[in-house]
């Protein structure tokens, strides 16, 4: 596919997101990120495991942040305002699935991934993980790295549901921590929980509510 906007244009969209992100976030307070599946069904285990936990965060006196869209997304968003707290969504414009979820009450809408995923991490102090594809991956493994290499502040990342992780933890000790890809305090980067009030406790761990 050919390119269909100069470098100039590029630059432009890029700084008006910037900007756009700042400005909107940067009274926010205290937030915890919660990535995850758009493909989890409403109403399913999974979908409301993550409207109660947040709910839970809510409740807690933090915003929610997602990724805008639906599944997951959508579930954390709902639970937030469930617990009347700011529910904050920043979408992607993709050809199929992402949409804005009708929970978010800070809505904010990107063309790039990457001024996205510095709003995540520049206005969160604490990052939740539910199951999810190549996209949740992504924006998890890419947080891991910038905790990793000191880019960014060391704030707790809890994975949601011991089940699912499992073999990713597993593979994770075998093939990077044994053989001395990564050290023992990045191993530590990673936690687990199930039940919403511990999730809440490990994120609670790196916010100041009210701060």
């Amino acid at each position: 596919m050919l390119a269909t906007r100069t470098d100039a244009e590029r630059l432009r969209l890029i700084e008006d997101e910037l900007r756009t992100g700042f400005e909107t976030l940067t009274a926010l307070g205290s937030a915890v990120c919660v990535f995850g599946s758009a493909r989890t069904a409403s109403g399913s285990p999974e979908y409301e495991h993550a409207r109660a936990v947040g709910r839970a965060l809510g409740e807690a006196g933090l915003a929610v942040i997602t990724g805008g869209g639906p599944g997951t997304m959508e579930a954390a968003n709902r639970g937030a305002k469930e617990a009347n707290a700011t529910s904050v969504g920043l979408d992607i414009k993709l050809p199929l699935e992402q949409k804005m979820n009708p929970y978010v009450d800070v809505g904010l809408t990107f063309d790039y991934f990457f001024t996205r995923k510095l709003m995540f991490v520049r206005y969160s102090q604490a990052f939740v993980v539910f199951p999810g594809g190549f996209g949740t991956l992504d924006e998890t493994f890419e947080l891991l790295t910038l905790t990793q290499t000191g880019e960014a502040v060391r704030h707790p990342v809890v994975f949601a549901g011991s089940s699912y992780w499992a073999g990713l933890f597993a593979w994770v000790r075998a093939e990077l921590l044994e053989p001395g890809r990564i050290s023992p305090e990045d191993f530590e980067l990673l936690r687990v929980a199930d039940d919403a009030a511990d999730i809440v406790a490990i994120a609670r761990s790196g916010t100041v509510v009210g701060g």
